[in-house]
């Protein structure tokens, strides 16, 4: 697979060059300001993750726990026309369905796995218009997904899976600029929401797989034009830069491919950063930074800030792309400044944030990990059993395999309870063995196979949600699935926990305080997108998508292989709104 070009074609996914396939328009569109971002109105989702702090909570209490088990559906609709599934024998995963769909007072837009972007009237899903990117001839996507849109003035923006960032007319759908931010046939691609930041259109690039040199870049939001563009990985000379031996930096991966979070108050955009390329550690000798790190960006500049570091010469595929949540809460009388971040590793960390600076406070597992042989009490790095650590030539087993304890989907923190809410995977461990490579343009850049096998307890089960009281870094409650479990979790003021991510495609709704499920309902397909809710006309919404495919499919499969099942999770491709009677 490393000496295979990825040249098959996925031009047919859409249809016509880039252009609006349908074309309503939205009456008294109401301008998403600087100011709407940072402090957005309870009954509006305007960002992936509602606020720039990415805690995914919605202030909204309508629904509770009290009533949530009459909710119905009020509408869903298919986000086709869509590629048949067995035309994408030749693709390396299925394409899934992994955006949150915004709301601006009553407009719903919705991103495609197939870079198309869809405006519906929330209430009722009467479509307004719809737009559709072409794909070059010869791209094949090794995600084939997109995690959402940002809105700012009256423009959508959205990232395309060849690296362009495209600006439409919120109104129409018309395409007002595109731009080309990095070359696809050196193996770059997008599949981010961006963040946008007073006027500043941020976007990450992914391609670590592939020995791209990852970066983060600002887009004027009315031009296009680049603001400014700060590279993951250094250059000589650069700070850091002496973490890497002779040309490896030049190919080292490092790529950016979940939205950012913002800190108001210290003007700091956080940005997670991916695994080292190649794969095996050995083949580049050096802590590597800024590989497996949080960046801390100033959005007027993008300087570098801070950072920290998850894992120094990082070996084990565990991209740690997901940003910390930011946070404030009452600690010894005062309100301290605080993030979290459950990293792929399987550790939670807690962090100071309150001086511009992202300082360690404690780290602790959450899931079984058996590569770590602790954390340094005063900085956070971590020392490693040689035992788990890959190397050439020799196959090493570790815990758990390179999905992590959680992959991308998010979690989510509720305030009141202090509580946040993460889907993980457990049971599972993988193997490497490091082997010589040459990076060659466009071509797998990996340095080893992959494998993943469930560990025991994993008939028990493997996925689960958890709750943890930050405060305190202590587990409240787990509930556990025989399943994987791949999804993003949505809480609500009204004391309730909402995620699918299961293979029996149930979007289900706990209860926050004991994780007791109160609801659910199987839908067409599983979901691995992030819920959201928003009000409209005094009723309170949820919404999710559907859309089954890429990395969760891909664990499924290795589940599969070592179990000797044959799982079908239903694939769907719908967005579906729910809401209580009347």
């Amino acid at each position: 697979m490393s000496s295979r070009k990825l040249l098959v074609s996925l031009s047919a996914l859409t249809i016509g060059l880039a252009s609006v396939a349908w074309a309503g328009e939205v009456e008294n569109y109401n301008s998403v300001t600087a100011g709407r971002l940072k402090d957005p109105e309870p009954s509006n989702w305007l960002s992936t993750r509602r606020t720039y702090d990415g805690q995914s909570h919605s202030p909204l209490r309508e629904i509770t726990a009290e009533n949530v088990a009459g909710l119905e559906e009020v509408w869903h609709a298919s986000t086709g026309p869509h590629q048949p599934v067995t035309e994408f024998a030749a693709l390396p995963a299925a394409p899934a369905h992994q955006a949150p769909p915004l709301v601006n007072d009553g407009v719903m837009f919705m991103s495609t796995p197939d870079n198309q972007v869809i405006a519906y009237d929330a209430a009722s899903g009467a479509e307004i218009w719809r737009y559709m990117w072409k794909l070059p001839e010869g791209l094949i996507p090794l995600h084939p997904t997109n995690r959402g849109v940002a809105l700012y003035g009256d423009k959508v923006f959205f990232a395309t899976l060849d690296a362009h960032l495209v600006a439409l007319d919120a109104r129409t759908g018309a395409q007002l600029w595109e731009r080309t931010l990095a070359d696809w046939e050196e193996g770059y691609y997008m599949t981010l929401a961006p963040l946008v930041v007073d006027g500043k259109v941020m976007v990450g690039v992914s391609g670590g797989e592939l020995g791209v040199r990852g970066f983060v870049e600002a887009s004027d939001a009315e031009t296009g034009a680049q603001v400014w563009k700060t590279y993951t990985i250094p250059e000589p000379g650069q700070p850091g830069s002496e973490t890497w031996t002779g040309d490896t930096w030049k190919h080292g991966g490092g790529s950016v491919w979940i939205t950012g979070t913002y800190d108001a108050q210290n003007d700091i955009a956080y940005w997670g950063v991916g695994n080292g390329a190649p794969w095996v550690g050995s083949l580049r000798p050096g802590d590597n930074l800024y590989t497996s790190s949080t960046l801390g960006l100033d959005p007027e500049t993008g300087e570098i800030k801070t950072h920290f570091q998850y894992q120094w010469n990082e070996t084990w595929d565990w991209d740690e792309t997901t940003p910390p949540t930011l946070i404030n809460v009452e600690e010894d009388g005062a309100e301290k400044e605080l993030a979290f971040k459950f990293a792929r590793n399987g550790y939670l960390y807690k962090f100071d944030r309150g001086d511009g600076q992202l300082s360690f406070l404690q780290g602790k597992p959450y899931v079984f990990q058996n590569v770590f042989l602790g954390l340094d009490p005063e900085t956070g790095r971590p020392e490693y059993d040689p035992e788990h650590t890959p190397v050439l030539g020799v196959r090493t087993d570790f815990c758990p395999s390179a999905w992590g304890g959680r992959d991308w989907p998010g979690e989510s923190y509720d305030p009141e309870l202090g509580y946040a809410f993460i889907s993980v995977n457990e049971n599972h461990c993988g193997s490497m063995e490091g082997a010589e490579v040459e990076y060659e343009p466009g071509v797998l850049y990996l340095g080893s196979g992959l494998e993943m096998t469930p560990s025991e307890g994993a008939k028990d089960h493997i996925g689960a949600v958890q709750a943890w009281n930050i405060k305190t870094m202590e587990k409240v409650w787990q509930v556990n699935f025989k399943s994987p479990n791949w999804g993003p979790i949505l809480s609500t003021a009204g004391g309730l926990v909402f995620s699918g991510g299961t293979n029996d495609a149930e979007f289900r709704a706990f209860d926050a305080k004991t994780g007791e499920v109160l609801w659910s309902k199987r839908l067409d397909g599983g979901i691995v997108a992030p819920p959201v809710s928003f009000e409209r006309d005094g009723r309170q919404y949820i919404a999710v998508a559907t859309g089954w495919g890429v990395d969760a499919g891909r664990f499924e499969d290795f589940v599969d292989t070592a179990w000797g099942t044959d799982t079908k999770t239903p694939l769907g491709g719908s967005l579906w709104v729910f809401a209580l009677p009347g």
